[in-house]
C-alpha cells in the first residue's frame, strides 16, 4: 500500500495528537494503549472513516463484527452496509470489533464501556448494535461484545434505553441458538430493507411508542424475524412440536430479502483502509452473488441463489475507483465461483492492462481449474508461481456424485497437468471427511487421487526441466458439518472419535503411496468441528448453553488456544441437553427443523429431492445448464430470467 505502516507505538501517540486536536477524545488512555497488542485496532480515523456532524443525524448505528479487527476489517458485507448506511443523510453508521484478550481484560477491570471506532463514543448510546454473525464459533463473542457494552445479554431484559440488537449474516439462516440475545435478525441482503426498518424506528420515536411496539410492528415488515413474538414447544424425544407466532398479526413464514438486480444497489468504492496489515489486506471487488453449481454441502450456494451478476462495465468503473481511493497494491475478484462469470475474460482483459499500468496485483480465487484459467494466473501472478488450489472436496468420483461437485477425476488431472506445463509446482487439495455415505475407499481415494496429481508432474514435466524441485502436493482435509438449507440438513454427523479414525486412515492411506515424499498431509481439529455442528442446527434451548459457557470465561472460541472444548460439553449436560441430539442423529423428512418458519428461497421439497438423488449417487446439471426447480426463480431475478 502507498500508506506506510508504522509502529503501534507511534499510532497511538501520533494519531491520539491529531485527534485532540481535531476535538476528538479517544475512549481509550495513552497508557492504556500502550498495555495492549496493536492499539490501532481501537484508535479509529482510518482513511476514507466516516466522520458526521451529529446534529443532522437522526439514527445512529453501531455495526459490530464480534471477531478480532484484523477479521472484521477484512469483511466485505461490513463495508457494503457501512457505505449504504452512511450514504443516508440522517444516519451514522459506525464500525466495532470485539476487544482482543489483552483489552477484554483491562476494560471489565476499568469498567470501560466498549466503543464506536469512529465517535469513540458508547455503544450503548446508539440506536442500533448491527452484529454480522458469520461463523458458529464466535457465538461467545457475540455476549461478550453486549457485555462490554453493557447492554443486558438477554433481549427480554433490555430497557427503552437500550440499543436495538439486530443480526444479519449466513448464521441468521438458523437463528434460534441466539433468539435469546436478539431484538430482531434480518433475514437475507441489507441493501433492499434497511431504509424502510430505519423510518419505522424513526416513526415510532416520533409517537413517543415503546421499545416493544417498535418491536411488533418490525416484525411485520418483509425479512425482519422478532423471536420474542414467537413460541416453540418441544416433543418428549427433544423434537420441536410447534413453532408458531404468538400474535395474530405476526407472519408464520419470514421470507429472505434479496436484491434482484444488482446494478439497482451501489458498491462501496471508497472502503476505510485499516492502519494496520489484516487478514485481507486488499481491494475486493465483489463479481457476482450466488453461484450456479448446487453442491449439496454448501449453504451459501442454495441461499444466496439466485445468481446475480454485476454489470462488466461498472466492474471495469469500481476498479479503478477502489484502487484511486484507497492505495492498495492488490485486488481480488469476490464471488463464490468466479469461474462462472460470465464476462470474466473482458474484465481479466482489463483488469491485466490497467493493473501492470499502476503495478498492482490481482488475485482471482475460486477460479476452476482449467485451460482459460491457468492462462490467466500465469499472466497475473509473478515469474516465480504460488501454489494452485483444487478443492475435488471427496476422493472418489463415487462421492464426489453424491455431494454433486461436478468435477470427474479426468477434469481434476487435465488441470493438474495444465497446471505443472505452466510452471506451477506446489498444488493445494481440499477434501472433506465424514461426507453422507462415505465408506473407507472413499477415504483411500484421497490418498490415491493426490498420488495420481503428484505423478501427473513428473509425466508431464521433463527431467531436465525440473531443475532438481520436485512438486509438493498438501492435500487438507476438513470435517464435514450439515448446515441448514443444503440436502444434507437431514444427515448424521460423525462423532469426534469417528472423525479422527478417518484422518489416521487418510494418513496412512498417503504414507503407501509410490510419491508419497512429495504428499504432505493436513487435518483440522475434530472437536470444534462437532460442536460447530451442535450449533448450526441447534434450536432455542442451546441459548442457555450460551450464555453459561460465556459465564464460564469463554471467548474466541474460533481461535483454537482459547478454544475450551470440555467447558462446552460439561455445560451441554449441565443444561440436560446432549450433543448427540444435535449432531449424531439422521432427521427424519417430516421432522419440524428449528429453522423451517424460514424461506431462504429454496423449497424444502427441492431439498429433498437433493438428499434422494444424493442417496442414489445421482447427479444434478447446474443452473445454467438445466433448471433444477429449486424455488428461486419466484424472485425474478438473476440466472432464473436470462433465458427468458
Amino acid at each position: 500500500m502507498e500508506i506506510q505502516e508504522k509502529s503501534d507505538s507511534e499510532l497511538a501517540s501520533g494519531l491520539q495528537d491529531n485527534f485532540i486536536e481535531a476535538e476528538r477524545k479517544l475512549a481509550l488512555s495513552h497508557k492504556i494503549l500502550m498495555r495492549v497488542e496493536k492499539p490501532a485496532r481501537y484508535i479509529g480515523g482510518e482513511v476514507n472513516a466516516v466522520m458526521k456532524d451529529l446534529s443532522n443525524v437522526q439514527v445512529r448505528f453501531a455495526m459490530c463484527f464480534p471477531d478480532v479487527y484484523e477479521i472484521g476489517m477484512s469483511h466485505l458485507g461490513i463495508q457494503i452496509l457501512y457505505d449504504m448506511f452512511n450514504s443516508m443523510e440522517d444516519v451514522w453508521c459506525e464500525r466495532v470489533y470485539s476487544p482482543w484478550v489483552d483489552l477484554d481484560a483491562i476494560m471489565r477491570e476499568e469498567k470501560i464501556p466498549l466503543f464506536a471506532l469512529e465517535s469513540q463514543e458508547p455503544v450503548k448510546n446508539f440506536d442500533f448494535l448491527g452484529i454480522t454473525i458469520q461463523y458458529e464459533m464466535c457465538y461467545t463473542n457475540i455476549l461478550q461484545i453486549l457485555d462490554l457494552a453493557q447492554i443486558p445479554l438477554n433481549a427480554a431484559e433490555r430497557g427503552e434505553n437500550c440499543p436495538i440488537v439486530i443480526g444479519g449474516g449466513p448464521c441468521t439462516y438458523n437463528p434460534e441458538p441466539l433468539a435469546d440475545f436478539f431484538d430482531i435478525f434480518y433475514m437475507g441482503e441489507g441493501e433492499t430493507r434497511y431504509r424502510e426498518l430505519l423510518d419505522l424506528y424513526k416513526e415510532c420515536k416520533g409517537q413517543g411508542v415503546g421499545r416493544v411496539e417498535f418491536l411488533r410492528r418490525a416484525a411485520k415488515l418483509p425479512g425482519m424475524y422478532v423471536p420474542r413474538f414467537y413460541d416453540v414447544t418441544y416433543k418428549t424425544d427433544g423434537t420441536i412440536e410447534r413453532f408458531a407466532p404468538v400474535e395474530d398479526e405476526i407472519p408464520a413464514t419470514v421470507c429472505k430479502e434479496l436484491v434482484k438486480d444488482m446494478g439497482s444497489v451501489s458498491y462501496p468504492v471508497k472502503p476505510v483502509v485499516p492502519f494496520l496489515k489484516v487478514t485481507q489486506d486488499r481491494a475486493v471487488l465483489e463479481i457476482q452473488r450466488g453461484c450456479i453449481r448446487g453442491c449439496r454441502f454448501c449453504q451459501a450456494g442454495q441461499v444466496y441463489r439466485p445468481v446475480r451478476e454485476r454489470d462488466v462495465e461498472n466492474l471495469k468503473t469500481y476498479a479503478m475507483e477502489l484502487l484511486q481511493n484507497t492505495g492498495y497494491e492488490e485486488i481480488s475478484l469476490s464471488s463464490l465461483s468466479s469461474s462462472d462469470y460470465s464476462k470474466l475474460p473482458e474484465l481479466i482483459d482489463f483488469l491485466i492492462k490497467e493493473c501492470g499500468e499502476r503495478h498492482v496485483n490481482i488475485s482471482l480465487p475460486s477460479l476452476r481449474i482449467d485451460a482459460f484459467s491457468l492462462d490467466v494466473m500465469g499472466k497475473v501472478q509473478d515469474v516465480k508461481k504460488s501454489s494452485l488450489t483444487f478443492a475435488p472436496e471427496a476422493g472418489s468420483q463415487r462421492l464426489r456424485n453424491v455431494i454433486n461437485k461436478g468435477l470427474t477425476e479426468e477434469i481434476i488431472l487435465k488441470g493438474a497437468a495444465l497446471a505443472f506445463e505452466g510452471g506451477w509446482t506446489r498444488v493445494k487439495l481440499y477434501f472433506m471427511l465424514g461426507l453422507p455415505t462415505e465408506t473407507q475407499d472413499d477415504i483411500r481415494g484421497i490418498a490415491e487421487l493426490s498420488n495420481k496429481i503428484a505423478a501427473a508432474y513428473f509425466e508431464t514435466v521433463p527431467k531436465e526441466k525440473r531443475g532438481g524441485n520436485r512438486c509438493q502436493i498438501v492435500a487438507s482435509t476438513s470435517f464435514f458439518v450439515p448446515k441448514p438449507f443444503t440436502p444434507f440438513q437431514w444427515a448424521s454427523q460423525c462423532t469426534k472419535e469417528d472423525f479422527l479414525d478417518k484422518a489416521y486412515q487418510t494418513r496412512v492411506a498417503i504414507s503407501e503411496q509410490l510419491n508419497q515424499k512429495s504428499m504432505k498431509y493436513n487435518w483440522h481439529e475434530a472437536d470444534a468441528s462437532v460442536l460447530e455442528g451442535v450449533l448450526a442446527r441447534g434450536d432455542r434451548r442451546l441459548g442457555q448453553v450460551i450464555r453459561k459457557v460465556y459465564e464460564k470465561g469463554s471467548i474466541y472460541d474460533a481461535w483454537g488456544e482459547y478454544f475450551h472444548n470440555d467447558r462446552w460439553l460439561e455445560t451441554i449436560e449441565e443444561c440436560g441437553l446432549s450433543v448427540e441430539f444435535y449432531t449424531h442423529r439422521e432427521r427424519a423428512l417430516d421432522e419440524i427443523l428449528p429453522w423451517d418458519f424460514i424461506d431462504c428461497g429454496v423449497t424444502k421439497e427441492f431439498l429433498i429431492r437433493e438428499w434422494k438423488k444424493a442417496l442414489a449417487e445421482e447427479t444434478s446439471e447446474n443452473c445454467r445448464q438445466k433448471c433444477q426447480g429449486c424455488g428461486a426463480a419466484r424472485f425474478g431475478g438473476g440466472v432464473c430470467v436470462e433465458s427468458r
